[in-house]
């Protein structure tokens, strides 16, 4: 019954995405794809897995602990702050600081996922901003 509701739910929000995405302003400057595919994308995945879970549900599913419950509500919290974050200490700080957190919920050890974390960071960040030429959230330092 879970993966029918979860089904469900995520149909809706399948349609929902497709639905903002056609409303998408598009430039005459736009290429040849155009801003508009990669939401339709991403709905299309979402409403099929979505369809999945409505007509092949799982007859036992296993739900998570309380602990673990709590686990994912905290990542989610995390993720929030790491969003009001951003404009505050910059792209590099806070998604080091937050992927060294996750990584630590994971399993990681504590000096491992600090260096995950700003591996992760710098990693991105050279993708990004330096390779690709994106804009990223700029921290007190600049960068």
């Amino acid at each position: 019954m879970s993966d029918r509701i979860f089904g469900g739910i995520g149909l809706v929000l399948a349609i929902f995405f497709a639905w903002q995405a056609s409303i998408i302003q598009e430039s005459f400057l736009s290429d040849i794809v155009g801003p508009k595919v990669f939401p339709y994308i991403i709905a299309a995945v979402m409403g099929l897995a979505s369809i999945y879970f409505l007509v092949k549900p799982d007859p036992e599913p296993d739900w998570p602990t309380a602990g673990r419950l709590a686990e994912i509500g905290l990542a989610a919290l995390v993720m929030f702050a790491y969003a009001q974050a951003l404009p505050a200490f910059g792209f590099l700080i806070a998604t080091a600081i937050a992927a060294a957190y996750l990584t630590w919920r994971l399993g990681s050890r504590p000096l491992e996922s600090v260096l995950i974390g700003v591996g992760t960071s710098v990693g991105i960040y050279v993708i990004f901003r330096l390779l690709l030429g994106l804009s990223l959230a700029r921290g007190p330092f600049g960068f």
